[in-house]
């Protein structure tokens, strides 16, 4: 289950997580990983998203949709 974007535990982040669905597998991770930075720039706008609590504070995951990559513009 997805949490809804909190600013407090958003404050707390230490540590992002980019989860890519099986079907995603043969990208080029150079794509992947720009596709991940511009998904964490704008966490809100996520579907999936969890916080997972940390020592330190908060592990932000966010699990690649394809509502995700249509909102970017990315060919799917």
């Amino acid at each position: 289950m997805a949490n809804e974007f909190d600013p407090y535990r958003e404050a707390l982040v230490v540590e992002t997580f980019t989860r890519w669905p099986d079907e995603y597998d043969d990208w080029d991770e150079g794509d992947r990983e720009r596709i991940a930075a511009r998904l964490h720039a704008e966490p809100r706008a996520c579907k999936e998203m969890v916080y997972e609590r940390m020592h330190t504070g908060f592990r932000r995951t966010i699990t690649v949709t394809a509502d995700d990559l249509a909102r970017l513009g990315v060919e799917v």
